[in-house]
């Protein structure tokens, strides 16, 4: 069991590691969806991942924008930045950007957001088909619904 939880800032992430947390995920600049949430600029991120690591925390990047052809030049410049930086995984919603994650950060760990919204046992086998290691069911599911996916 890992105890995860959110980061919108580094002072937040900091409580976080310091009331318990195993993990924490946020937001990096321009694709994550974090509602009420700041984004780390590069260099917070850097200092993130490196804060984190040293306590033995685990960090997940959120990439779970769906972003358009247009923005898939920068969204490959912001993967080789998370490259560089070393998170312990992705959460992301998309299958493009998923490919393109896992060809920019392979080795990374990829997790399915709640923003790809899977409620069925069929969605997931085919997100782990494209390499997703842990998925994040939609919202909406209720408890016996989410027990008849995962039996």
């Amino acid at each position: 069991m890992e105890l995860l939880s959110p980061a919108g800032n580094l002072e937040k992430m900091r409580a976080a590691i310091n009331f318990g947390a195993d993990a924490v995920y946020l937001s990096g600049p321009g694709f994550g969806l974090r509602a009420a949430s700041t984004e780390f600029s590069p260099a917070d991120l850097t200092v993130a991942v490196a804060e984190a690591h040293a306590k033995g925390v685990k960090v997940y990047v959120t990439v779970n924008a769906t972003p358009h052809e247009n923005e898939y030049p920068a969204l490959e410049g912001y993967l080789d930045l998370l490259a560089r930086v070393k998170p312990d995984g992705l959460i992301v919603s998309d299958p493009g950007v998923i490919l393109l994650c896992r060809e920019r950060l392979p080795g990374v760990a990829i997790h399915l957001s709640t923003q790809a919204n899977a409620v069925s046992s069929a969605a997931c086998r085919a997100w782990y088909g494209l390499g997703v290691k842990r998925i994040v069911l939609a919202r909406e599911l209720s408890l016996s619904e989410i027990k008849e996916i995962k039996p």
